[in-house]
């Protein structure tokens, strides 16, 4: 893709969704950032903040026009916006879930709703949508969470076989642990069963040191751009702890990496 590149970043007010929008700025795209409050987001060199709110669909329809009027097409959509939860799967209210799926999920059917049209009349485009490697290993205590990554995975699979007939694909980055307030600040779930407190305590105490010592955002960043601006393949894990779970899961049998990810938990 060239230089004129239209490149669209969901959630760009911290974290990976900001460095990204950077990394694409400084690449010579014009890069439009999703921001839910104009007001209170901090600038960013070289993108154009847009006010849009990824779980209300009429926000995100006149957030992508908006662009379209200004920018005439779209050529990349990153869906980065999200949200976590921890807490065991008895203990997470429907409500809680019905959220964590509304941000996660949801977000990434009306922002791809939005703009599959201008791209399927210009016969090219890309959607790159931020996953996790909990999209494919399953964690303890962030179960909500892990589902609602599986179900980008398959949401963004089944849509690259459909768009491809009009040059658009689709794909997936899976980031591991990012020194993000995403994880360390994650929410947990309101209604909480005593049974479950030691090891949920250990399992949040082990999420929060993992953030701490995990690399910057620069690395995912890295990934998206080039899941975005590169040779197109189905998924990327970031260099580091992300590609080597990706080797675990995929050539280890199944009983060493189960007891490892416990293990990794603090759970034994």
């Amino acid at each position: 893709m060239s230089n004129s590149t239209v490149v669209v970043v969901t959630g760009v007010s911290s974290g990976i969704g900001r460095a990204a929008a950077e990394k694409f700025a400084k690449r010579g795209c014009r890069v439009f950032g999703t921001v839910r409050s104009i007001a209170k987001a901090a600038p960013l060199p070289g993108v154009e903040l847009v006010e849009m709110d990824v779980r209300d669909d009429a926000s995100v329809k006149t957030g992508i026009q908006s662009i379209i009027d200004r920018a005439k097409r779209i050529d990349v959509l990153v869906n980065n916006a999200g949200m976590s939860l921890i807490g065991a799967v008895e203990e997470t209210a429907t409500a809680e879930a019905a959220s964590l799926f509304d941000t996660n999920v949801l977000s990434i059917l009306r922002t791809a709703q939005a703009v599959l049209p201008h791209m399927r009349a210009q016969r090219s485009g890309r959607i790159v949508n931020v996953s996790s490697v909990l999209g494919f290993l399953p964690a303890p205590y962030m179960g909500l969470y892990s589902a609602s990554k599986h179900a980008v995975e398959g949401l963004t699979e089944s849509l690259d076989h459909e768009v491809r007939q009009f040059g658009i694909r689709a794909t997936l980055v899976e980031p591991s642990f990012t020194r993000t307030n995403l994880d360390i600040n994650a929410p947990q779930a309101s209604s909480k069963i005593a049974d479950y407190d030691r090891e949920r305590a250990l399992a949040s105490s082990a999420v929060v040191d993992s953030v701490k010592g995990a690399p910057e955002p620069d690395g995912v960043a890295n990934a998206i751009i080039e899941a975005a601006l590169g040779t197109w393949r189905m998924r990327r894990t970031p260099a580091g702890q992300a590609s080597l779970l990706s080797k675990l899961r995929r050539f280890m049998p199944a009983g060493p990496v189960d007891a490892s990810l416990r293990k990794s938990f603090g759970l034994g």
